[in-house]
């Protein structure tokens, strides 16, 4: 029996884990024997992986990634990743090193600096695998790189890599370690090839898996909006981070408002700019227009009940919810980030925006002024074939190599 390992930065609500786990449910009945390790050992996700699968984290604590106390909560772990494993005075100096290369670009990003620190004070295993896999790129790569042992390794890449923040300063040379790095768009390979030309040949792509069944099961359960608001529902799904834009779609709905349209958006996720959102939005005056709901369990009723779908954000691998939103027959309006082109194709399964508030903005005119528009777009997205293919990737990494022995 295989042997696989998985390792991921947290176990958090979000699109990379929802597409580790559905590949997971692929894989039991593929019969290997999986483990995972999460490197920041929390996240409310973990009770949604397949019993199958042994978690090798001695202890586990489901509370949410980003709620306050699970903040504090992952603050610890990293300052405890200094005095694990030794080396303390090295990972100081990494650090350093690399804030003064943030200062020096005007940009920095304390999740970024500190993935290493993570890694390197992680728990090591004596156990051989057949195969591992980073299911993200910082943390979990860092460490499958250089603390695991495997016959093969393999990566994937859910981010616009530049956009993102990561450089090869931080990256310490960990991809030369890995047979194979897959990013889950055409314009995330491209843009990690730019990074790193010298990988071209081991970097291909392999799209998030969406299990439309599943998502229009878990649909038509009870659930979804409960103001009893008759007018028009924007939706977006993501975490509350600058990375997602909502600073920029706040401005969108006041613009809509003093234009005399009648909308709401609502916001489903969780975040640390919640309080930074709160503020702006009552700044702006649209409390009663820009709802943020929080995370919830069950996103899908919402999307099944919303008009119009919205994913303006600043830098994406691919937005798994937008999959989501098509596959329940929504309209969705996507700024031009990493992957969108390809999920949007020209105008037949949704339309772009620019990330401006003015861009926004227009672009919801346009869906509330065209119901014959809006309607044809949900129509054509739910019939949209989501991308598969978890199967093909395992024979290559995995089982091509027992085929060949046996042949």
């Amino acid at each position: 029996m295989k042997k696989i390992l998985f390792v991921i930065n947290t176990m958090g609500r979000a699109g990379a884990e929802l597409s580790l786990i559905n590949l997971l449910k692929i894989m039991e009945r593929k019969g290997y024997d999986v483990s995972l390790y999460v490197l920041i050992g929390q996240g409310e996700m973990i009770r949604e992986l397949p019993p199958y699968v042994r978690i090798l984290n001695p202890s586990f604590d489901p509370e949410s990634v980003l709620s306050e106390k699970g903040r504090r909560r992952m603050a610890l772990t990293v300052a405890k990743s200094f005095f694990r494993n030794g080396k303390c005075i090295r990972k100081i100096g990494y650090v350093i090193r690399n804030l003064f290369i943030m200062l020096r670009n005007r940009r920095v990003q304390i999740d970024k600096l500190f993935w290493r620190v993570v890694a390197e004070g992680a728990k090591r295993f004596e156990e051989q695998y057949d195969l591992a896999v980073a299911w993200l790129e910082g943390g979990s790569a860092y460490y499958v790189a250089e603390w695991v042992k495997a016959d093969k390794k393999a990566a994937f890449l859910h981010i616009d890599y530049e956009k993102a923040g990561y450089t090869r300063e931080l990256d310490g040379g960990c991809w030369k370690c890995f047979d194979r790095v897959f990013a889950v768009s055409e314009d995330a390979a491209e843009r990690f090839r730019a990074i790193y030309p010298e990988y071209k040949d081991k970097t291909t792509v392999f799209r998030n898996m969406v299990d439309q069944d599943f998502i229009r099961k878990r649909a038509g359960e009870p659930g979804g909006f409960s103001d009893h608001y008759d007018g028009f529902r924007i939706l977006t799904v993501g975490r509350l981070t600058y990375q997602k834009g909502y600073d920029i779609a706040v401005e969108a709905v006041r613009k809509l408002k003093d234009a005399g349209y009648s909308v709401r958006w609502y916001v489903l996720g969780d975040g640390d700019q919640r309080n930074y959102l709160e503020k702006k939005i009552a700044r702006l005056g649209v409390e009663r227009d820009f709802i943020l709901l929080g995370s919830v369990e069950n996103p899908y009723p919402y999307y099944r009940q919303a008009d119009l779908y919205v994913h303006a954000v600043r830098y994406e691998g691919q937005g798994i919810a937008v999959w989501e939103a098509q596959t329940l027959g929504c309209a969705v309006i996507v700024s031009d980030y990493c992957g969108s082109r390809e999920q949007v194709e020209n105008g037949r399964y949704g339309i772009s925006c620019e990330l401006t508030p003015e861009g926004i903005a227009d672009s919801i005119k346009r869906l509330l002024d065209d119901a014959d528009l809006r309607v044809k777009l949900g129509q054509q997205a739910a019939t949209k074939k989501m991308p598969k293919g978890y199967e093909e990737l395992l024979y290559e990494l995995v089982d091509q190599e027992e085929t060949g022995k046996d042949g």
